[in-house]
């Protein structure tokens, strides 16, 4: 379904700006910030030289083709699209509540009647992000670093009733699927028969791949405790401010799940700087698994992306290649 994009105008926003901000500071200019491929990001600047992130939801701000069908999300679904202004509403007050930095929210609107989308205006965290930061000084990063696990371990010791986007639990609701092994195995099937019908590499050892996500997954013990996870942590969802804290951003993904959900992403994210991350008493069969599923969404959802009219496509292109390199890598030597 083609969608037609929004182009946003500083005059669209003038209420925005005031019920934000307030009557004392004017909105001068907007520009978009690159990413977002599931909502609108853009810097709004002031009159004094302030600045603050906006955020928009909205089908003309989702790239994702598969999004645009009209049918209400299914966040009972762990592992539905992350995006709404209910999902960012209760991940911030969460990581708010249990002490974990994320920018402050001026505003959250969900009336239509300044702009016509859901829309929040939060703090523009004055500084750079994580991978930034690693890129151009390493060594300026390790007490970031070592932070961002302090952060984690505040996270991993929050546990919820059960497991889920966070919303989904703080309304009583109950996620779809018995366990997160079990979810986890049926969205790396998914992901595999997605990525074989995009790459014929992918379908030439489908069958192979099959066998070795099966049985990770078998070796995965039974568990019932469900940490509080960000779901897509990379260096890039991680604001440095000028003191050095880390504050996190796209959070609407936050849930209560296996915490080596999160540290699967986390290794492969962070690749050397996970040193900083690491923790024992990880179960390693459980990370096993996790780690090629994680994988598998890495290459499946790129080219999904690729399907439709995202911008950044050399970025996709070379995320599905790099993990689809990676899974390759990771089956047993022999067969075609």
């Amino acid at each position: 379904m083609d969608v037609a994009r929004r182009v946003v105008r500083r005059d669209q926003l003038l209420g925005v700006a005031r019920a934000a901000v307030g009557t004392e500071r004017r909105l001068m200019g907007l520009s978009r910030l690159r990413g977002g491929s599931k909502k609108g990001v853009y810097r709004l600047t002031f009159d004094d030289d302030s600045t603050a992130i906006l955020y928009i939801w909205d089908d003309a701000e989702n790239y994702w083709p598969d999004e645009h069908t009209g049918e209400p999300d299914d966040h009972a679904d762990p592992f539905s699209h992350a995006s709404g202004i209910d999902l960012f509403h209760a991940a911030n007050r969460r990581l708010e509540a249990i002490g974990v930095r994320t920018p402050r929210i001026h505003l959250v609107d969900r009336s239509r009647s300044r702009y016509p989308a859901d829309l929040a205006v939060v703090e523009d965290v004055p500084g750079e992000n994580l991978e930034g930061l690693l890129q151009q000084d390493p060594r300026r990063a390790e007490p970031v670093l070592a932070r961002l696990a302090e952060a984690l371990d505040v996270m991993r010791s929050h546990t919820g009733p059960d497991f889920g986007k966070v919303a989904v639990i703080d309304n009583g609701r109950i996620s779809r699927g018995r366990s997160c092994e079990q979810v986890v195995l049926g969205r790396a099937l998914d992901d595999l028969a997605e990525a074989a019908s995009r790459d014929a590499r992918m379908a030439r050892v489908r069958d192979r791949v099959d066998d070795a996500v099966r049985g990770l997954a078998a070796a995965v013990q039974p568990r019932s405790e469900y940490a509080l996870v960000h779901g897509e942590l990379g260096p890039d969802h991680v604001m440095v401010d000028r003191l050095g804290q880390p504050a996190l951003i796209d959070v609407e993904g936050l849930m209560f799940f296996d915490v080596e959900w999160e540290h699967a992403f986390l290794r492969i994210r962070f690749g050397e700087h996970y040193r900083w991350l690491n923790r024992e008493q990880l179960d390693e069969q459980r990370l096993a698994s996790y780690t090629l599923a994680m994988r598998l969404s890495l290459v499946a959802g790129p080219l999904r992306l690729l399907d439709g009219d995202f911008p950044d496509r050399d970025a996709m292109t070379g995320i599905a290649e790099h993990n689809l390199q990676q899974v390759l890598a990771l089956l047993p030597r022999g067969g075609n």
